[in-house]
């Protein structure tokens, strides 16, 4: 059975046997083609009705036109390094992934792409201009993200007196200070909790459930303080065997 693309002359022939009111299986049998191949072409140039074959090769030049194949990709370059030798792309990948876990926490994804920005950077502090560059964002997603960072004291910012800017520092403290800082809030919970078993009444069952609630928090609270001084100690102690 031939196969290839149908040529202009097969395409008359089809519009002839159409006209003769012949059945697809009759056409393709004149043709010596498959049934599915008359039926395609018949349905994508106009239908049983209004096909044409002169219309009906145009069209599938054009098709075929558009469709040629885009010419190969140019060769792979070769990898290039930064200055200590790290792979852009695989520096890039970490940062989605850190991005992604920030997000997880509950950061929004701007407020969270700046935290990575600032951790990936060697310098460990940028300028909000800098940001900018880098992220490619507005200087207003920019304002409202360091905002954040700030309230939650997982950064600080520094005066750069030389530049007249402010700077953004990530430093070995900074997760202390978030921890110590959500430490508080819990506090604040369990104070607010306790407050309200009093308004509700201590043995009434909302009044109850007040009181569990400023019990956890007031545990947790705690115990947050409690694990982020030993590790500020045993830091501390690292810190000076080694310098």
């Amino acid at each position: 059975m031939p196969g290839g693309r149908l040529t202009q002359q097969d395409r008359q022939k089809i519009a002839e046997g159409l006209a003769e009111g012949l059945t697809y299986t009759e056409i393709a049998g004149r043709l010596d083609r498959p049934i599915s191949t008359i039926t395609r072409e018949v349905a994508r140039n106009g239908g049983h009705g209004g096909y044409r074959a002169d219309r009906a090769h145009q069209a599938t030049q054009g098709r075929a036109r558009r469709s040629k194949p885009a010419p190969p990709p140019p060769p792979t370059p070769p990898t290039v390094t930064d200055a200590h030798g790290r792979d852009p792309e695989a520096v890039a990948e970490l940062e989605e992934q850190f991005t992604a876990m920030m997000v997880g926490t509950g950061l929004p994804r701007m407020t969270a792409r700046v935290l990575t920005c600032l951790y990936v950077t060697d310098g460990g502090s940028l300028t909000a201009a800098e940001l900018v560059q880098r992220l490619q964002v507005s200087p207003a997603s920019i304002s409202k993200a360091v905002g954040e960072l700030e309230q939650q004291e997982l950064i600080r910012r520094e005066r750069d007196p030389r530049r007249r800017r402010d700077r953004y520092v990530i430093d070995a403290d900074a997760w202390f200070r978030g921890w110590m800082a959500s430490a508080r809030q819990n506090t604040m919970l369990a104070d607010f909790a306790r407050q309200g078993a009093k308004i509700l009444g201590a043995t009434t069952p909302a009044g109850t459930r007040m009181q569990d609630i400023g019990h956890f928090f007031e545990h947790v609270g705690q115990a947050m303080i409690q694990a982020a001084e030993e590790w500020r100690q045993d830091y501390a102690t690292k810190r000076t065997v080694d310098g």
